[in-house]
């Protein structure tokens, strides 16, 4: 009787939990990664492909759609595929990076089970693993408001994705093995729009109608400026957030951040240049698209438009001119603002320090002195099955030590579920920095230069700064955000200097129940890869 009522409880467990995405559409994707030739910057190099397209195919999703992601591996490495804004609500298990997920081994495959649960907004995908950004692999990712719920614009006649960022002629491998022998990155050589060079892409508008870009910094070591000849640039969303509907003539966008605009072609149809540049770089790399008036008889002609360069002061201005848009419908029917994120009291505050240290003779990067190794098991299987010795709580100290000591460590900091912290980024290098956490969204509440300090919050904006994944730090600069732990899982907080994250810029934040709830975290997937010391356990049997 004992062994009926068990197996009762587990399917009626089993029903409830497939019930809980059960009325939300499924979208089943099938990728196959493969090497291919690619010649973006003139030079025949090998990329990573996905369905033999590089950028990769896009992502369309409207909120709650469940995605069903088969990706099958002909690649010669180990390869795994992260999504860069997703929040994987109680759904770590499919975050994608080391900490999280054992590799896709060459000429095998894994399916994602993810949800894009109460979200909206424009991100992207990427490979997470050995470099291979430097390759390609990546895409955008879109996901649409239902029907039934307004967003504050009308549509669009159109949506245009732009990936731009910096790129390297060399293969991924080659600055995989500089990284590894101790050596920074030189300069890029280039800039890419849509995977293209110089003009090598064009948008088609019609005059007079109006169109969204969404655009990501899906580049590896700088920022960049982007703006369109002639037109004015409407911001109305940021990584899931709409915006008030500022207009710039240009607009800086950091290392993996996101937002959208609406251009309309208000102009002489003619082509104009739509431009990306680099941005806090002595030597300016510029590289252009073409907005094509489907009427135009004539070129792109003039010089490209002229944007900042190293001045910070216009970046920061654009920064804290950002603001929610306390009036529109997030993914839910009611206003994003009903959110009051300033009258909520942080239960205590991290602060984080990047550093750029030598550890025995190489180059290294670190977060509060710790520069992070990847574990011989991911820390979230490890997590799962109580393997011991794979990491420790509290190997990351929550505040910068004194002294400019640095040290190899598999970093986790211990988080608990629904507590309310203040995270302050603190940069004391001469560079831009780009914070990225997976799992969430956050308020960037303040930005100023020097030191933080517990006056900084004086200044803090607690009524309509916007919430969303990725921040810059200006250089010997702070940025503060608040974040709600609300989703429980083992988070990758790391640089999106991709070159600084892959020596050590990075750590895990383990947000933790103690109820074991699967109302809390969904349950370890049936199809998890497990390697390292996890190899040869069993996940569940349903």
């Amino acid at each position: 009787m004992g062994d009926s009522k068990l197996i009762l409880c587990c399917f009626i467990a089993c029903i409830l939990f497939l019930g809980v995405n059960g009325e939300n559409p499924y979208r089943y994707i099938t990728w196959k990664v493969t090497y291919g030739d690619i010649y973006p910057l003139g030079v025949k190099q090998q990329g990573i492909l996905i369905n033999g397209q590089f950028p990769g195919p896009h992502i369309d999703a409207v909120t709650n759609d469940n995605l069903i992601i088969s990706v099958y591996n002909y690649l010669n490495e180990p390869f795994l595929i992260s999504w860069n804004g997703v929040q994987q609500r109680r759904n770590s298990w499919q975050d994608g990076v080391s900490g999280t997920n054992c590799p896709i081994r060459p000429g095998k495959n894994f399916t994602y089970v993810l949800q894009v649960k109460d979200q909206i907004g424009s991100f992207y995908y990427f490979p997470s693993l050995l470099f291979h950004k430097a390759a390609g692999g990546y895409g955008a990712i879109r996901i649409w408001s239902r029907p039934k719920i307004p967003v504050p614009f009308p549509s669009p006649a159109g949506d245009f994705t732009v990936l731009a960022g910096d790129w390297y002629k060399r293969n991924h491998y080659v600055l995989r093995r500089l990284l590894d022998s101790g050596h920074n990155l030189p300069f890029p050589d280039g800039l890419l729009i849509n995977g293209r060079g110089w003009n090598g892409y064009t948008f088609t508008v019609d005059p007079g109608r109006t169109y969204r870009f969404r655009v990501s910094n899906v580049g590896l070591t700088t920022s960049i400026n982007f703006r369109i000849q002639g037109h004015k640039l409407k911001l109305i969303e940021v990584e899931g957030s709409h915006t008030l509907q500022n207009t710039y003539t240009s607009f800086d966008i950091h290392l993996g951040q996101s937002c959208s605009f609406l251009v309309t072609a208000d102009q002489i149809p003619q082509d104009y240049y739509v431009v990306a540049s680099t941005r806090f770089t002595r030597r300016v790399l510029t590289t252009t698209a073409v907005l094509h008036y489907s009427n135009s008889k004539r070129g792109v002609s003039g010089p490209v438009p002229g944007a900042p360069t190293i001045q910070i002061a216009p970046s920061v201005m654009h920064a804290r001119s950002i603001r929610w848009n306390l009036t529109a419908s997030g993914p839910r029917p009611n206003p994003q603002g009903s959110y009051h994120y300033g009258l909520i009291t942080p239960s205590r505050t991290i602060m984080l320090s990047n550093s750029a240290p030598y550890i025995n003779g190489k180059q290294r990067y670190a977060v509060n002195g710790v520069s992070y190794v990847p574990a011989d098991t991911p820390l979230k299987i490890a997590d799962y099955f109580k393997i011991p010795g794979v990491f420790n709580l509290g190997s990351i100290p929550t505040w910068p030590p004194s002294g400019n000591n640095a040290y190899f460590q598999t970093s986790v900091m211990a988080a608990n579920f629904r507590e309310y912290v203040e995270i302050v980024f603190q940069n004391w290098e001469d560079t831009v920095q780009s914070w990225h956490i997976d799992g969430y969204s956050f308020f960037v509440v303040g930005m100023n230069g020097g030191q933080w300090t517990p006056a900084s919050r004086s200044s803090y904006n607690l009524r309509d700064t916007v919430a969303r994944c990725t921040t810059q730090v200006y250089p010997r600069s702070w940025t503060a955000i608040y974040m709600a732990l609300d989703n429980v899982g083992m988070w990758n907080i790391r640089s999106e200097n991709w070159a600084r994250q892959y020596l050590g810029q990075q750590f895990y934040l383990r947000v933790y129940s103690p109820a074991n709830s699967w109302r809390d975290e969904l349950p370890i997937p049936k199809n998890a890869l497990l390697c390292g010391r996890a190899r040869g356990r069993h996940t569940r049997p349903f």
